[in-house]
């Protein structure tokens, strides 16, 4: 049976001026998979990523070798480095896991407060081991992540766990809050929100600091990482869709009339690939655009040494670029 949403009214945002996003060729890598929604890039230039099915894959640098490492047996999302050299992985069904050298998952957090973790989605990592992530939803799975951003009940939060076990919310309430990454000192977190299309930060060194927008993302921002150049990338996973913002302020009846629309009638994904990158005070650098017949819908974004990885849930391949030197 059909999971019934409770629609809540939200007034999206004015649609930001038109935009003329610099044209960019990307490559793509085909894989042994569909869905491989984050990268994640090794000293040597191979590739870390994690597929609808649970296997967790590792392409060398060149795309021509692709190895299966392990498999989670739920959804791996957001994929990062622990200062072991361990993978910590944010398992949409899971939790927080990791994965060894020697291939083995293991199990780091699975519930919070007695509930288990419905959306475990992104992370990132200090260098002492103390992992900020986010929980998109505690009504929805990955599965039903278009029901959350409908219903727009806004049920995420944000946590940061130290070493020790300590587990600490930072902020909830939130409209699925996904990527997370950290600044350069490692004084404040910058996150993105799906379902508010923005780019916010968190001032980590003032006790009861609030959440402040910096960025309007024009779109639906997925991951993002904190690229070698400094930058904060975001993947867009589509540009905002006009009929689920004409629907959010209106009758709560009419959205639950789209969710129950079959999936061919339902708002899709734009089948464009859009990238951006942001200076840690909001200031837009990179506003990229291609297109390629083989991948869309990016969700994962990863720069490191003059290269950029995407991730997508919606293809079965991964797609590169070199990064940019100008806008």
């Amino acid at each position: 049976m059909k999971t019934s949403i409770a629609p809540v009214r939200w007034t999206p945002p004015p649609v930001p001026p038109v935009r003329h996003p610099a044209a960019i060729d990307v490559e793509v890598v085909a894989l042994p998979g569909a869905g491989p929604e984050d990268t994640l890039i090794d000293d040597d230039g191979s590739v870390l990523t994690g597929l609808y099915d649970g296997r967790i894959l590792r392409v060398s640098a060149d795309g021509k070798t692709i190895s299966t490492l392990a498999d989670t047996g739920g959804r791996p999302l957001g994929l990062e480095w622990l200062p072991d050299g361990k993978v910590l992985i944010c398992d949409a069904n899971r939790g927080l896991l990791t994965l060894d050298k020697d291939n083995r998952i293991t199990t780091l957090l699975s519930e919070i407060d007695g509930r288990p973790m419905r959306f475990c989605n992104n992370a990132d990592v200090t260098e002492d081991g103390t992992i900020y992530f986010t929980d998109s939803s505690t009504r929805f799975g990955i599965d039903e992540w278009m029901a959350d951003l409908l219903e727009h009940s806004t049920t995420g939060s944000v946590y940061r766990r130290t070493p020790d076990g300590e587990l600490t919310r930072l902020a909830t309430g939130r409209g699925f809050p996904n990527g997370v990454a950290l600044s350069s000192d490692r004084r404040t977190l910058f996150w993105a929100e799906t379902a508010t299309y923005g780019l916010y930060k968190l001032d980590l060194t003032t006790e009861g600091a609030e959440p402040v927008q910096i960025a309007a993302i024009p779109g639906l921002p997925d991951n993002i990482a904190r690229g070698s150049d400094g930058l904060i990338w975001v993947a867009v996973g589509s540009p905002r869709n006009a009929v689920l913002d004409l629907l959010l302020p209106k009758h709560p009846v009419l959205r639950k009339i789209v969710w129950n629309l079959p999936d061919a009638l339902k708002p899709k994904a734009a089948d464009i690939i859009e990238i951006q990158a942001y200076d840690e005070n909001g200031e837009l650098v990179h506003d990229l655009r291609a297109k390629h017949p083989d991948f869309h819908m990016p969700t994962g974004v990863r720069e490191r040494d003059g290269k950029v990885w995407l991730g997508s849930i919606g293809t079965s391949s991964l797609a590169t670029f070199p990064t940019p030197t100008s806008s």
